[in-house]
């Protein structure tokens, strides 16, 4: 196949899917029940245009990693977690390699305890047999006694799900979101508030409240969570913990597995290992 008819059935391909998407869409808005199951396959690169839904949605990727963006920032998605968007949100969805996506779309009220706020959370193994069993269940009736209570079980658990720190958001300020982007491209885990503050004509100090105001994280915690943007994805797809760390610009793998367990948790075999097993 050459350049040109590969060009071409990308977009047919991506045109198929944005009207499947579309149509999924209309298919949830008239849909009664408080809890819905739908799964879905996308190909590595696809991006599901900015949109919104009526009804709240916890998207887990079975498989694959999910980049998740609004206007406030970008989350990942990455796999044995899941992302809480709230009713009403705007955003744009990533594909980062192929991608078998499970989602629960929940009515807003239908349980007071459900969170206000976009989050990312690790899925637990109780939650992810639920979500396998709910999408599993006919769409085209009600749901019976056992389906009924699969699916009021994962409403009874989301708010349980523990929130982990994979989002990124971006600031307003044209200058600083420059220097954000440029430090997505190319990761440092080294660059300092010196070297950011200069850059921008700040003090440290202004400079330290300034992105704190912008972001609502702390440069370091920012950096930490930019780098782990840069790493997550090749992890998944088998890439050396060494060869990743290096390429990050860490001096040693024990300094990137530091802060990768700091960040989630398990050091990255172990992470990965689970998620294998889980597979």
């Amino acid at each position: 196949m050459d350049a040109t008819q590969f060009i071409t059935d990308r977009a047919r391909r991506q045109r198929e899917l944005d009207l499947r998407h579309d149509e999924r869409l209309a298919w949830l808005e008239q849909l009664a029940g408080q809890v819905v199951a739908s799964p879905s396959e996308y190909p590595d690169g696809y991006r599901v245009p900015v949109h919104r839904h009526s009804r709240s949605q916890l998207l887990h990727a079975l498989s694959g990693v999910v980049l998740v963006s609004t206007a406030h920032g970008r989350w990942m998605v990455p796999p044995e977690h899941a992302i809480w968007l709230p009713a009403g949100v705007d955003h744009a969805v990533e594909m980062l390699g192929e991608v078998s996506m499970r989602s629960i779309y929940v009515q807003p009220r239908a349980l007071d305890s459900l969170p206000a706020d976009l989050r990312v959370v690790a899925v637990s193994t109780l939650m992810r047999s639920l979500i396998i069993e709910a999408v599993a269940l006919p769409q085209a009736s009600e749901p019976d006694p056992r389906g009924a209570l699969i699916l009021d079980l994962i409403l009874h658990e989301i708010p349980n799900l523990h929130a982990r720190p994979l989002g990124l958001p971006f600031p307003a300020d044209p200058r600083l979101a420059a220097l954000c982007r440029s430090f997505v491209a190319a990761p440092a885990p080294h660059a300092t508030i010196d070297d950011w503050a200069g850059a921008l004509g700040a003090s440290r100090r202004t400079f330290t409240r300034h992105f704190a105001r912008e972001t609502g994280l702390s440069f370091s915690t920012w950096r930490q969570q930019a780098c782990l943007f840069a790493a997550l994805p090749r992890l998944a797809e088998g890439e050396p913990v060494t060869s990743v760390a290096l390429d990050l610009g860490y001096e040693s793998v024990p300094a990137f597995t530091t802060m990768f367990k700091r960040m989630l948790g398990q050091p990255p075999q172990r992470y990965f290992r689970v998620r294998q097993a889980l597979s």
